[in-house]
């Protein structure tokens, strides 16, 4: 015992210096963005730019520093040479430039995480330091070459246990947030995070495998190994609801990281608000490959040519839009190959031509260039020749034509010949139904079909290239002169703050406001759900195809959705990803998961075979209640199982959620208002369910998510919906699966 205190106290110190190291880089950025922000806003535009730049700079590395406060410093290497290396989650070094802190990034951090007894990689012991703010609290260690050690430390006794910091880990309770797992990374899973940027890497696993973990823990890696790579263009993690995205929301910051932009598939079209719900055959049906072609289809439609001509008086003189050359013009627009708004400038450039012809000819003389660009204007401002063209090409908006198709039968029957006459009336809505998940994908085909008018933005982009230059240049001096960005910045980064007066917007603001920006990677996370059309909308935003996938295909639960990965990347991929499986389960409690794992197979759902890391006695229970007492009964197993994870002013106190069929949600949340577990239940309405101790929800909302203790209401009829949400239902808990039935249980359990 003497010589494990004697080893936390000298681990406390030397946590100690590199606390005191971030402190004074904190003190340092702090004082340096207060000098920037007392210049004022005075000087030159460029003076004021460049004081913008170094604000956001130093802001950036303020929000950094503070963001990994909390475990800064985690693991030690001792090496066969004699040295050790110190893991934490950024890295540090003090005022001489030597090394205190090594990122878990770094190739030199690797071994932290892959080496094993039988493949050291120079590793005599693996330290997890075990802290509670700034205190070691504690030591687990690995022995990977238990001579060296010996020799090393004159026979010492040291300790072999390897798991201690992992298990605690996971039997921590839930606190509403997803918490990192950058010190107990295992080897399959770093595998995972540091594989290669290039292609398309498919990571399949199970319930509790950490799937969520590694993606998050793999784009924070790649930002670091290839920042010059992704820093401009960005990575896109992409999650199935903004209740998940917020319960991540901690951890990549926690990583060191903060340019990564999140969304869900709903939000990737700027300007639309997806509010409106609809059925799974609808959503599936709009999912299909298929609709491409229907969206295709309803905008070439629009490029019509008239039934007969038209006679139009301009200054006196008669002129006439012939059906013959509207197909014409048609035809030329059509081979510029551009999107329907842009090939509309060719179509009327085409047709006031012809028309100018006839108006020429009438009046038997030449016309010199001058008089013939007055004769094109008043043409093109004559209210009926606009009106004529319009009706031959229309503009048209996403917006208009996915709401017009969908409203119109004509219009969706002309469009979608090969859907079925009872397919097209489920589609049929009103113009003005609310938009829903299953449209943003259609939106986002007829926006990339329709385009827009660039003219004026091509003419901005020849004036920002001659610019970009002269910015970048003084950049480089800035850096050069100053010193402030060193190691922080590169002049390209500085050059872009440059660029405007005023606030400079981060990678994420700008992608939110632009729907054709493309990103050098992206995390799609709960993949499986995507449908086809939605998977063309992603590949549409990752032009390189350096995409990491995860997910579970025995989890879905979206009637578009994937039921194997060969069928959902395939046809939109042709072949250009890989392969790789998450094999243990660190979530669910052993006798939980197997349970899971029976029901599911029983349902014929594609299940990956897993081991679980851990049991927990008493994990599984099944009630059996009468249909009139389920209310009472999950009352009082709710009251129950709060007081089990701790109390209400705990701030390490679990969480409990009531996982039940959509039909008796309200019900049971009304029931539960009504009891004493109401004040840990949180109000219609009011935040969101990761801010209560006690939570309601369906399958699909819990999905992505974890609580210590799950009440599961009649899972026969959660079965009947839907089999992936049943095991979805099965495997959020941490510690407890509570089965409460009146139905009986399905086969398997």
């Amino acid at each position: 015992m003497t010589g494990r205190q004697d080893q936390l106290r000298e681990e406390q110190e030397a946590v100690d210096v590199r606390y005191a190291r971030l402190d004074a880089l904190r003190d340092q950025a702090a004082a340096r963005l207060a000098r920037t922000r007392r210049v004022g806003p005075s000087g030159s535009p460029q003076n004021r730019s460049e004081r913008d730049a170094f604000a956001t700079l130093y802001e950036d590395r303020l929000a950094q520093l503070d963001a990994v406060e909390q475990r800064l410093c985690f693991g030690r290497l001792d090496l066969t040479d004699g040295t050790g290396r110190y893991i934490g989650r950024i890295g540090l070094t003090d005022a001489e430039h030597s090394s205190l802190l090594t990122d878990w990034r770094a190739p030199a951090a690797q071994a932290f995480y892959r080496a094993t007894a039988a493949r050291p990689d120079g590793v005599v012991r693996r330290r997890h330091l075990v802290t509670r703010g700034r205190t070691v609290t504690g030591l687990e260690d690995e022995v990977l070459d238990l001579d060296a050690l010996a020799e090393a430390e004159d026979g010492a006794l040291a300790s072999l246990s390897g798991e201690g910091a992992l298990l605690a880990a996971l039997a921590a309770g839930r606190t509403g947030r997803m918490g990192d797992i950058v010190a107990t990374i295992q080897a399959e899973q770093d595998a995972v995070i540091r594989s290669d940027l290039a292609g398309a890497l498919v990571v399949q696993g199970g319930p509790g495998t950490g799937k969520t973990a590694v993606a998050l823990h793999r784009a924070a890696y790649l930002l670091y190994a290839h920042r010059r790579t992704l820093e401009r263009s960005g990575v896109l993690l992409l999650g199935p609801s903004r209740v998940f995205l917020r319960y991540i929301d901690q951890v990549l910051p926690s990583l060191g990281e903060t340019g990564v932009v999140t969304s869900t598939i709903a939000d990737l079209v700027p300007g639309v608000e997806v509010r409106a719900l609809e059925p799974d055959a609808v959503a599936e049906i709009k999912g299909r490959l298929g609709m491409g072609r229907v969206v295709e289809r309803a905008v070439r439609q629009r490029q019509r040519v008239p039934a007969g001509p038209t006679t139009v008086r301009v200054e006196g003189r008669q002129v006439t839009v012939r059906p013959r050359d509207v197909r014409e013009a048609i035809a030329k627009a059509r081979r510029s190959n551009k999107p329907h708004n842009l090939a509309r400038v060719v179509f009327v450039r085409e047709m006031l031509g012809r028309l100018a012809a006839q108006y020429v000819e009438q009046l038997g003389s030449p016309v010199p260039p001058e008089d013939r660009a007055e004769i094109l204007e008043e043409l093109r401002t004559t209210r009926e020749v606009r009106i004529a063209l319009n009706l031959a090409w229309m503009p048209l908006t996403p917006q208009g034509l996915i709401s017009d198709l969908l409203a119109k039968p004509a219009r969706l029957e002309a469009a979608a010949p090969e859907l079925s006459r009872a397919e097209r009336e489920l589609l049929r809505r009103p113009a003005d139904h609310g938009w829903t998940v299953a449209d943003v994908p259609l939106l986002d085909e007829a926006a990339e079909l329709l385009g827009e008018d660039d003219q004026a933005e091509r003419a901005r982009a020849a004036a920002d290239a001659r610019r970009r230059q002269e910015e970048l240049d003084y950049a480089r001096q800035v850096l050069q002169s100053s010193g402030a960005g060193r190691g922080l910045v590169s002049a390209e980064v500085l050059a872009d703050r440059f660029a405007h007066s005023g606030p400079s917007l981060t990678t994420a603001e700008r992608a939110a406001s632009d729907r054709s920006w493309t990103y050098g990677h992206v995390v799609v996370d709960e993949a499986q759900e995507l449908s086809p059309m939605a998977w063309r909308m992603v590949l549409r935003r990752c032009p390189t195809r350096s995409l990491t996938i995860v997910g579970d295909v025995a989890q879905t639960a979206a009637a578009a959705g994937a039921r194997s990965w060969a069928q959902a990347l395939d046809p939109v991929m042709r072949g250009s990803w890989r392969l790789t499986e998450l094999t243990v389960n660190y979530r669910t409690p052993a006798a939980v998961a197997e349970a899971a794992q029976e029901v599911a197979r029983a349902a014929g759902l594609p299940v990956t075979s897993l081991t679980s890391a851990r049991s927990v006695p008493g994990a599984l229970e099944v009630e059996r209640v009468t249909a009139a007492g389920l209310e009472a009964a999950v009352v009082a197993s709710a009251q129950r199982a709060l007081a089990a994870v701790g109390t209400t002013n705990d701030p390490e106190a679990g969480r409990v959620a009531v996982v039940a069929p959509p039909t008796l949600v309200d019900g049971l949340r009304e029931a539960l208002a009504a009891s004493p577990a109401a004040h840990d239940l949180l109000p219609p309405g009011q935040g969101s369910p990761l801010d209560a101790r006690l939570a309601v929800l369906t399958p699909r909302e819990a999905k992505g998510l974890e609580f210590d203790v799950v009440l599961l209401a009649e899972p026969a009829l959660v079965l009947e919906s839907s089999p992936g949400d049943l095991y979805v239902a099965m495997t959020r808990p941490t510690q407890a699966l509570r089965v409460l039935t009146s139905r009986g249980l399905p086969a398997g359990f």
